[in-house]
């Protein structure tokens, strides 16, 4: 292990965040080629050659952001270089993360080769914090390694679903006339629906008439107290004794109401006979008056 040397481990944190940089340059432009070659070959037809192209691409994608991750981790420890030159046996909880993701994904980058630039990072730092320490972040106990690396350290099959979204994503920015397969069963049988037929739409009349020749539900008659009593018991509620409903009476014809109704009498009313005794008695009595 190469030991301790504050300059040189700040030297080689600055080298590291240069060839990342370059190196997630170099896999971007690799990145746009093979994209160009998948646009390819969904225009030829080529659909199983594409997809697994195409889940090559996503793993570099993944492998791209790891690279990213490293170099953030770098600029991290090169901005708090005054916490990682402590002397202390175990990384400052400022600093533990860049540490730990560092000796634990350094072996499985491009850049471990010559000049080796993260793998020497990663050996003066394992040579600083001793070889118990360095056990714990390569095996990852108790999980001391952040999950946002780890989980783009997985080697797995990238989902169906994710190769067809890039499959989709690239035939678009190409414009090759592509789509996803849909699931099967998914479809609709068209023809049934179609109004475009020799019927010309008759069949759908015919079946709204058919649905309305078997009638919808007529209205609830009204139960009588006997019938909502029996009901009611039968589903195990007890209820009390219900008072018979009458049955309505039927509204009287027109001419029934005609012949009811009174003609108007042809005489006018006539007056009372004390009202006119009484007129002439006092008649009498100015005329009497007048002769004294």
């Amino acid at each position: 292990m190469v030991p301790w040397n504050a300059a040189k481990a700040k030297v080689q944190l600055r080298l590291g965040v240069q060839r990342l940089r370059t190196l997630q340059e170099k896999k971007n432009a690799q990145a746009k080629a093979a994209r160009r070659d998948i646009a390819y070959l969904l225009e030829k037809g080529r659909i199983e050659t594409a997809r697994i192209k195409t889940e090559n691409i996503i793993n570099e994608d993944i492998y791209v952001e790891l690279l990213e991750l490293l170099e953030l981790y770098c600029e991290l420890l090169i901005a708090r270089f005054g916490l990682l030159d402590q002397n202390t046996r175990e990384p400052d909880p400022g600093v533990v993360e860049g540490v730990c993701a560092i000796i634990f994904a350094a072996p499985r980058t491009e850049l471990k080769g010559k000049p080796g630039i993260l793998h020497v990072l990663r050996d003066i730092l394992m040579h600083k914090y001793g070889r118990d320490f360095s056990l714990t972040v390569m095996e990852n106990r108790d999980g001391c390694v952040s999950e946002r690396v780890t989980r783009k350290l997985d080697i797995a099959t990238p989902p169906t679903a994710l190769v067809d979204a890039y499959l989709s994503e690239i035939a678009k920015g190409y414009g090759v006339p592509w789509s996803p397969p849909s699931p099967e069963g998914s479809e609709s049988n068209k023809d049934d629906d179609d109004d475009d037929g020799p019927d010309g739409g008759v069949k759908d009349a015919v079946a709204d008439d058919e649905k309305a020749a078997q009638g919808e539900p007529s209205a609830p008659k009204p139960l009588d107290a006997a019938t909502i009593s029996a009901e009611a018991r039968s589903a195990g509620v007890r209820t009390p004794k219900l008072p018979e409903v009458p049955a309505e009476e039927e509204a009287p014809s027109r001419n029934e109401k005609l012949s009811t109704l009174k003609p108007p009498s042809a005489d006018p009313p006539k007056k009372k006979s004390h009202e006119e005794d009484d007129f002439e008695a006092l008649a009498k009595r100015f005329e009497a008056l007048k002769k004294r």
